[in-house]
């Protein structure tokens, strides 16, 4: 048995592995990805992250090494100007509850009340002490933008150490590959990028790659409907509402499954022809972008690698 699928994270997670010892390794890739949802949940009452929320503005909490390091990285993510990404965004998706059955519109006083909540310099960690402490009773760290990419930088890593041939793991639209593709002549992975405006399972287009990742974030993802209005799950720091953006979806292409994560949330806030300038100036980083008008544009490293 090369490959498992899991239900974890409120997805599906597909894992599949080139090993003489394939099944011990997707056991104990299993054993993790339930470890880090459990440490690592905003949803869960008792995870190891909810513990530094409910000490919120009461002291500092230590954290193991890898929520510690997720943690930083984030909150260095989050202070980088223009930045879409904010770990400390935690109030607001709370009070939002955009994807969860329970969504709500917030009245425009709340969202005030909950804006000096959301300071990601409000996060003071200690590196001695590896302590997470948040300066503000009701501040949130809510690594949802962040923890899949982590994840699968792990998992794969895992596989790598087991000296596997070869490994794919897919977090729901979350994709990380290693080594060659099995059957493909040129050993690249095929991967479909969802199209924003059809069901899940519809695809826009194919991207080749081979040891990368490839993450898609989208307002079609997680959204509701309030007074006839659409609302999705990316929100702007500065005014509390969902980011008003020409992006439909972002995809990214990198070596890094973490880095697809960063950039995808980064660049959100940004109109579709910024994003693809912004991509071409970086090394590594690659992306498509579909807007809201259903045009598509992809950065110069991967023309040639898209089959539409």
């Amino acid at each position: 048995m090369n490959e498992k699928i899991l239900h974890l994270m409120g997805t599906v997670i597909k894992l599949w592995v080139q090993h003489p010892e394939a099944e011990s390794l997707l056991v104990n890739a299993e054993t993790r990805l339930r470890d880090f949802e459990q440490r690592f949940s905003a949803n869960a009452e008792d995870s190891e992250l909810m513990k530094v929320n409910h000490h919120a503005g009461l002291k500092p909490v230590k954290v193991d090494d890898e929520l510690y390091e997720l943690i930083k990285i984030g909150k260095e993510q989050s202070l980088v100007k223009d930045s879409a990404l904010n770990i400390a965004i935690g109030p607001l998706i709370q009070e939002w509850r955009v994807g969860f059955k329970d969504a709500n519109y917030p009245s425009a006083e709340k969202i005030q009340e909950l804006l000096p909540l959301i300071d990601p310099s409000a996060i003071e960690l200690n590196d001695v002490k590896q302590t997470v402490y948040l300066k503000h009773p009701g501040m949130a760290i809510d690594l949802g933008a962040l923890a899949k990419g982590y994840f699968a930088d792990k998992i794969i890593a895992d596989f790598k150490a087991a000296q596997a041939k070869a490994g794919f793991i897919d977090l729901g639209g979350n994709v990380l590959t290693y080594g060659p593709a099995p059957q493909r002549e040129e050993g690249r992975w095929r991967i479909g990028i969802q199209n924003p405006f059809l069901p899940r399972g519809n695809y826009v287009a194919v991207v080749k790659v081979k040891d990368e990742s490839v993450v898609t974030s989208g307002i079609y993802e997680r959204k509701f409907v309030w007074e006839g209005k659409t609302y999705h799950h990316i929100f702007d720091s500065q005014t509390g509402y969902p980011i008003e953006t020409d992006l439909a979806s972002l995809t990214i292409v990198s070596k890094k499954s973490l880095d697809g994560e960063i950039w995808t949330t980064r660049l959100f806030g940004k109109k579709a022809y910024e994003v693809i300038a912004e991509l071409n100036k970086l090394e590594a980083i690659e992306g498509i972008v579909i807007t809201t008008d259903q045009q598509m544009a992809i950065s110069d490293g991967l023309k040639g690698r898209i089959e539409l």
